[in-house]
C-alpha cells in the first residue's frame, strides 16, 4: 500500500504550497488537494503547488459538476496539464445535498447521471474534441488548449456510484472514515480494478502521547460520522443506525457527539495513537485491499512537520 497526503482546505494557501515543497523534498510522489465547501479553491491551490514543485503528481480530490460547468472544469484541468504535463489527476464527485442545495441553492437532482455526463464532457473537452451535447448541459464548443488526457478519479461512496466508477473511471477515491470492511465492500461494488487502483482518505494522527492523540481524533471522527449518517460506510463499520442518527444530529447542530466515539469505533474508522496503533491500523487497510492511503491533513502541524510525519509513517508499513 502506498501513502499519499491530502492537504486541508482549511490551511492558508501559502501554507499549502509550503507543505507541497516540503513533501517533494522529503521524497513523496503524490499529493491531493481537497475542495470542501466553503474553504480554499482547489484549482487555484493546484496552480500554486504545481508551479512551486517539479515532480509531485497532484490530485484534485474532488471537484463537482454543480458549481462549475463541465467545460469550465475541463478548461482549468487542461490549463494545469499545460503547466505540469503528466502531473495532474482530476478527481470528480457528485458533492452532497447539504452543500449544493441547502447552502448554495443549487437543485441537487440526478447527481449520478449528471456526474456520468460531466465525466464524458470533461474528457472530450480536454482531449481537444468538439463538445456537442443537449443533455443536462447544452454545449457546442471546443477548447483552445493543448490536448491532454489526465486520469479521472471518482470520489464516490454508495453502491450505484461505486459501480459507475468501475465502469467509467481511471481510479476510485473513497471517503474519509472508510473502514477495512467498507474497503472490501467497495471493491465488490466497483467490480474491477481501475488502472489507478483504489485509494481512500484516511483519518490519521500519530504521537507518543497516545491518549491525547485519541481524544483529539474523537471530535474529528464524530463530525464526519455526522456527515455520513446512516450509510454503507457506517453500516459496514458496525455502527448502529440509532447511533448514526445521534452523530448526524450533533453535526447538524454544530456539536459533534465525541462522547459516542468508543475505542472500537475509533479503531475501526480511523488510524490514531502511538506507532504500534498506527502500524496496526494501516496494516488492516492494506490487508483489506486498499492500494493508496491518502492521509488526511488535520491542519495542526507546521508544513515541514507534516511532510516528515508522512515519510515516518511510511516506514511503519
Amino acid at each position: 500500500m502506498r501513502l499519499s497526503l491530502a492537504l486541508s482546505g482549511k490551511r492558508p494557501a501559502n501554507e499549502v504550497v509550503e507543505v507541497a515543497r516540503a513533501a517533494e523534498s522529503a521524497g513523496l510522489d503524490e499529493l491531493w488537494i481537497t475542495e470542501d465547501y466553503f474553504e480554499r479553491g482547489a484549482f487555484a491551490l493546484a496552480g500554486g503547488v504545481l508551479a512551486a514543485t517539479e515532480r509531485l503528481v497532484l490530485g484534485l480530490g474532488v471537484v463537482n459538476p454543480w458549481t462549475r460547468h463541465p467545460v469550465l472544469t475541463a478548461m482549468e484541468a487542461a490549463t494545469l496539464c499545460e503547466l505540469a504535463p503528466g502531473r495532474v489527476v482530476l478527481g470528480l464527485g457528485a458533492s452532497n445535498q447539504r452543500w449544493m442545495q441547502q447552502q448554495l441553492g443549487i437543485a441537487f437532482d440526478a447527481p449520478l447521471a449528471r456526474l456520468e455526463e460531466a465525466v464524458e464532457l470533461v474528457r472530450r473537452a480536454v482531449r481537444g474534441q468538439q463538445v456537442s451535447s443537449t443533455g443536462y448541459w447544452t454545449v457546442d464548443a471546443s477548447l483552445a488548449v493543448t490536448p491532454c488526457d489526465p486520469p479521472v478519479v471518482l470520489g464516490v461512496k454508495g453502491p450505484r456510484a461505486l459501480a459507475l466508477a468501475g465502469r467509467i473511471a481511471d481510479g476510485v477515491l473513497l471517503s474519509v472514515l472508510s473502514s477495512p470492511a467498507y474497503v472490501r465492500w467497495a471493491r465488490e461494488q466497483i467490480g474491477t480494478d481501475p488502472p489507478r487502483g483504489l485509494a481512500s482518505y484516511v483519518a490519521i494522527d500519530a504521537a507518543d502521547a497516545r491518549d491525547e492523540v485519541r481524544a483529539r481524533m474523537r471530535r474529528f471522527v464524530a463530525g464526519f460520522l455526522g456527515v455520513h449518517g446512516d450509510h454503507a460506510i457506517t453500516r459496514t463499520a458496525g455502527i448502529d443506525p440509532r447511533t448514526c442518527a445521534a452523530f448526524r444530529q450533533g453535526w447538524l447542530e454544530g456539536a459533534p457527539r465525541s462522547d459516542l466515539v468508543t475505542d472500537e469505533i475509533l479503531d475501526t474508522v480511523a488510524v490514531c495513537g502511538d506507532d504500534n496503533d498506527v502500524a496496526a491500523g494501516l496494516a488492516r487497510l492494506a490487508e483489506a485491499g486498499l492500494d493508496t492511503a491518502v492521509l488526511h491533513d488535520q491542519n495542526r502541524l507546521p508544513p515541514a512537520v507534516v511532510a516528515a510525519q508522512v515519510v515516518a509513517l511510511g516506514r511503519l508499513l
